[in-house]
């Protein structure tokens, strides 16, 4: 690796952020690509499941989102465990990528929700979107203080 590339400063916070996000994705995606009509029926927070809420079983389009999730869930994991700016920020691009669209759709599409499920859905959605704003903000930071002057 080349050293100008490492993460000096904040490492431990960005590969934190970077497990704490990456990880629980893909275990969700273990979950819905070697079990799709368990994670359709029971995926959620309390009563009720988030996915069956919102329309039909389709055992095809179930297992590709688990893989696009374990795929995720991997590049977070390597780039957590690599320290490398250049690759942190790729994770972090390809995670905004996915997260920033899926959490304003799901903002605009609640009603199947119960009051409870909207808010516990709200949360989680918006973690995934403000996990990944501070990592870019701690990458910045490290970024910064190798310039010299």
């Amino acid at each position: 690796m080349n050293d100008g590339d490492r993460i000096e400063r904040h490492r431990e916070p960005i590969a934190g952020l970077l497990l704490v996000l990456g990880v629980p994705q893909g275990l969700l995606g273990l979950w819905a690509f070697f079990a799709p009509h368990s994670f359709y029926k029971n995926f959620g927070i309390g009563s009720g499941s988030w996915v069956a809420a919102l329309g039909a079983y389709d055992e095809h389009l179930v297992r590709d989102v688990g893989s696009l999730f374990v795929g995720l869930g991997v590049l977070m994991t390597i780039a957590a465990v690599r320290g490398q700016r250049s690759l942190s920020y790729t994770a972090i691009a390809v995670w905004l990528t996915f997260a920033l669209p899926h959490m304003v759709w799901h903002m605009f599409n609640l009603g199947p929700y119960s009051t409870g499920n909207a808010i516990a859905n709200v949360i989680t959605l918006g973690w995934t979107v403000a996990g990944a704003l501070i990592v870019l903000v701690l990458l910045r930071d490290d970024a910064k203080a190798r310039v010299p002057g």
